[in-house]
C-alpha cells in the first residue's frame, strides 16, 4: 500500500519540504529541506542568507519562486541534486526520521500534492514524484547499511 504525504500535520508529514527538522550543510544551519532547496535557486548571497533565516518554510518558498532575483543559469539540471542533498542531510541528522523512512518498507512513497507534477504526483498521479523517489533512494540505502551492519 503506497505511502502518501504532504501537509507535515498528516501522517508521514515529517517527509514533507516543510516539516521543522533542521540540518547542516556544509556548516550552515537550514530550519526545514524547504529554505535549503530555495536558497540554492540563487547566486545572490544576501538573497540566499534571506531565504535561510526566514521565519517559516512558506516564507521560503514565496522567496524561491519570485524572479525578481535571478535564479542560477544551471538551476533545471542541478535540481533534483539539489533536492536529494537537503533530504539527505535532513535524514542524517535525525535518527527519528530515519527510523520512520525505514518503517515504510517498501511500499511506495508518494508526495500526493496536488499541483505539483515535478516533485509531486499531481492531481491524477501522473507526475514524477521526484521528492518521493529521492525518498525510497535515501531508504534502500539506509536498508543497505543496516544489512552491512548486522
Amino acid at each position: 500500500m503506497p505511502i502518501e504525504f504532504y501537509s507535515t500535520k498528516s501522517a508521514y508529514g515529517e517527509f514533507s519540504n516543510f516539516a521543522a527538522f533542521g540540518f547542516h550543510v556544509d556548516g550552515v544551519w537550514y530550519p526545514t529541506s524547504e529554505h535549503y532547496f530555495q536558497a540554492m535557486k540563487f547566486e545572490d548571497e544576501e538573497y540566499c542568507e534571506k531565504i535561510r533565516t526566514t521565519k517559516s518554510p512558506m516564507i521560503a518558498a514565496r522567496l524561491g519562486r519570485s524572479r525578481k532575483v535571478k535564479i542560477r543559469d544551471d538551476w533545471e539540471s542541478v535540481k533534483v541534486d539539489v533536492m536529494r542533498k537537503a533530504v539527505q542531510a535532513k535524514f542524517a541528522e535525525h535518527a527519528k526520521l530515519r527510523d520512520l523512512l525505514l518503517e515504510t518498507g517498501d511500499e511506495p512513497i508518494i508526495e500526493a500534492a496536488g499541483r505539483d507534477y515535478f516533485w509531486g504526483a499531481g492531481k491524477d498521479g501522473s507526475g514524477q514524484n521526484w521528492l518521493g523517489k529521492i525518498l525510497m533512494e535515501i531508504r534502500a540505502e539506509l536498508q543497505q547499511s543496516k544489512v552491512r551492519i548486522q
